[in-house]
């Protein structure tokens, strides 16, 4: 009898450990299990399957820190440490490890974005939250898992405690261990830039392929021959679509990839600072969520929300002031050379309060000047637009760039042809509201010195939107784009702003991470490669297939698309760049490149050879009740349609890579008493990106839920669809579908 109670004992304390080792979790759905484990050496792993199939096999989890231990704890302790040669804490956070609490919950909930793609997102998910004990050190951390239907997130957070206040960390040790050699979309990983071209390969040749993927930037630090950037777009032989990348990127630097190429592990390697530190950490604290998209359709990668999910309900408590904007802006014609940001061709050298602009020849190529935008403020209000961007208008621009010239701007000063208070009284008389633009030349420093008064000038002036600009090295010298100090350089700007009521479109900042759930005002990002390349070269054909699947994951892009001439030297004869795309193609990109900040980019003298076409560009909607993903395939093609907001309008947009192809799809998702007219523009049968691209029909028909479409695509084409209720008196006479 003793026997068997010690045996019954022996068992149950032997579950008890087991237990304490290995812990499941399944997604609401059933379909995704995680499983987390310690193994040998206490090393925290986790491992991830799909409706049976691995997509992360088991991963090592943890931190690398710096060792602090010889550091002044006292203010008049001067006397000398010493220092270990590679400085490293000797024990980190990597190993050593044991379980000493687990906790499971579900959360359900739906929730109302300012503006999105959708009218409200369901956040559903089941959550497992493991506490560790390092138990040589006895610090704690926990690491939270949260399991959606469609990917995980999981992070990194440290409780308050006595042997982990303070930490530095040399690099953070998070693990994606491959099932395959997967094809993957991928730009170099980088500490500077963004702004590359899509390079597709399998993972095994991304080593092979990186220089050739490093092209030229006006700052640009790459870190490894196999490292790359998030998003991360994958798909396995066996038809799993993968997204790696990251949510909630708040008071941390950016993480990238680093591919171990043998074994197909990707390892996260952060953005340093100038002293080659990744972080610097005091408890409580906690990483980013680290974020991992997956399904067997392609589709359900753009539909996921997780991104938004996993950061923090919106902080802003009066969001009337956030508005969706299409505007149309003074920058297209200075992309091309047409124009020019400087007012004048004498200066090499700009000393703000020194030199004396009235003393200076005006170059007759200055685009912000009064005359010129108030005819860009005459067309954007006969077209129905919000606003107009103005670029150049500020002094400096002659001395600008490439001189880590610390006090660039002052963000306050206009050009002696450029009429603040006059062009501003001007746009309200139009209904129109100017957009203000502040390049700060990656002088980060001198934007924070200037921000109250930019922004207060903004105010008194009557602008509520900024487009911001970090072009070039950043300084402090020595420091990155993406680096822990200038992401909270670019937090701060935002959230300053919020305090002045102003939306903030930031360009070559880091790219996002669904902090715009929090603060909404964050109205646009560049953070990638965007149609200006077109005009310095070019993008690849099928880049705006790939971008909703990588870039796109994180928040909105400012794309800036609409344009109409292809052919840029037809403004610059000196610049013999083309335009990858055709016109139909380009107007897809409304609906299939979300963003609650479009921008009509080309001139507007183009848009008036073009304005049955430009008809779709003013139709369109920019913010969205629901949005239905009909047809997708990264680095192939995607087609969206989207019910406006407020509205029963719907909108659809197909683009395609440099192949062609026929789009099929249906309308069921109409209302199934309802009758529309859809106008459908489309590529002409013998249009083509390189040879004829703007070539193109528009024609009206009927259509119905029941209605089905076979549409020809040019190649780097596509075709839009405006979807409008009617009566039979409406749709007298036109073609049922």
């Amino acid at each position: 009898m003793k026997k068997g109670i010690k045996l019954f004992i022996f068992i149950c304390l032997s579950i008890f450990f087991v237990n304490m080792k290995a812990q499941e979790l399944k997604s609401p759905n059933g379909n995704l299990i995680l499983n987390f484990a310690i193994q040998g050496d206490g090393v925290p792993t986790y491992s991830l399957n799909y409706k049976g199939k691995e997509v992360i096999k088991p991963s090592k989890l943890g931190l690398e820190l710096k060792d602090n231990s010889n550091s002044p704890t006292d203010f008049s302790d001067f006397s000398i440490k010493h220092v270990e040669a590679d400085n490293e804490d000797k024990v980190s956070l990597l190993n050593g490890f044991e379980i000493s609490d687990t906790k499971t919950s579900t959360f359900d909930e739906n929730w109302n974005p300012v503006w999105g793609e959708v009218k409200q997102i369901r956040n559903h998910y089941n959550e497992l939250a493991v506490t560790l004990n390092q138990k040589s050190t006895n610090r704690h951390i926990l690491i939270r898992f949260r399991l959606f239907d469609d990917g995980l997130g999981f992070r990194y957070e440290f409780p308050e405690q006595k042997n982990l206040v303070y930490f530095v960390i040399k690099e953070e040790r998070t693990q994606f261990a491959m099932a395959g050699d997967h094809k993957a979309f991928w730009i170099p990983g980088d500490y500077d830039t963004q702004e590359y071209d899509y390079t597709t390969s399998k993972l095994s040749e991304i080593r092979g392929l990186m220089n050739k993927a490093i092209t030229p930037n006006s700052s640009q630090t790459p870190f490894s021959t196999t490292g790359v950037q998030t998003a991360l777009m994958m798909k396995t032989d066996d038809g799993l679509y993968i997204n790696l990348h990251e949510a909630a990127l708040i008071n941390y630097s950016c993480m990238h990839l680093n591919l171990d190429d043998k074994d197909m592990i990707f390892e996260s390697w952060l953005t340093p600072d100038a002293q080659g530190n990744k972080g610097y950490m005091q408890a409580p604290c906690n990483t980013p969520w680290r974020t991992v998209i997956i399904s067997d359709d392609a589709r359900d990668v753009l539909a996921s929300h997780i991104t938004l999910n996993l950061n923090e309900p919106c902080k802003i408590e009066d969001t009337s002031w956030i508005k969706p904007v299409k505007y149309i802006g003074v920058w297209w014609e200075m992309i091309t050379g047409k124009s020019t940001w400087a007012y004048t061709d004498d200066l090499y050298s700009v000393q703000l309060g020194v030199t004396d602009y009235s003393k200076t020849k005006p170059n007759g190529k200055h685009a912000a000047n009064t005359a010129h935008v108030k005819s860009y403020i005459d067309f954007a209000a006969l077209h129905g637009f919000d606003g107009v961007l103005i670029e150049g208008w500020n002094v400096g621009w002659e001395d600008w760039f490439g001189n880590s010239k610390d006090y660039v701007f002052d963000f306050v000063t206009p050009y002696p042809d450029f009429d603040v208070k006059e062009l501003n009284a001007y746009a309200k008389s139009k209904g129109i509201k100017l957009i203000m633009h502040h390049e700060t030349s990656s002088s980060v420093n001198n934007y924070e010195r200037h921000m109250d008064k930019a922004y207060q000038f903004m105010v008194d002036n009557g602008y509520n939107s900024v487009k911001s600009g970090y072009v070039g090295n950043i300084i402090p010298r020595g420091e990155h784009h993406y680096g822990q100090t200038i992401v909270n350089h670019y937090q701060y700007a935002l959230e300053k702003a919020a305090d002045y009521k102003i939306m903030i479109n930031a360009h070559e900042a880091v790219r996002p991470t669904g902090v715009c759930r929090t603060y909404p005002n964050l109205i646009g990002n560049e953070s990638a490669r965007g149609t200006e390349y077109q005009a310095f070269g070019g993008n690849n054909p099928n880049h705006v297939t790939i971008l909703p699947f990588t870039r796109l994951i994180g928040g909105p892009m400012d794309y800036t698309p609409g344009i109409f001439q292809m052919d840029v030297s037809k403004y610059n004869p000196d610049n013999h760049s083309h335009v990858n795309s055709t016109l139909a193609n380009q107007l897809a990109l409304y609906v299939t490149m979300y963003s609650p900040l479009q921008m009509a980019a080309d001139l507007p003298e183009t848009y008036n050879q073009y304005l049955d076409a430009f008809q779709f560009i003013k139709d369109v909607a920019i913010d969205w009740d629901e949005s239905k993903i009909l047809e997708a395939e990264p680095g192939e093609f995607i087609t969206i349609a989207r019910k406006a907001k407020g509205s029963n309008n719907w909108f659809v947009g197909s683009v395609c890579d440099e192949n062609g192809r026929t789009s099929n799809i249906s309308f069921e998702y109409l209302n199934p008493t309802k009758t529309y007219i859809a106008t459908i523009y489309s590529d002409a049968k013998d249009a083509h990106y390189k040879t004829n691209p703007q070539a193109y029909n528009i024609r009206k028909v009927v259509v119905t839920n029941k209605s089905k479409l076979s549409q020809f695509c040019a190649p780097a084409g596509g075709y839009a669809i405006s979807i409008v209720e009617a009566d039979k008196a409406q749709t007298k006479g036109l073609k049922k579908l």
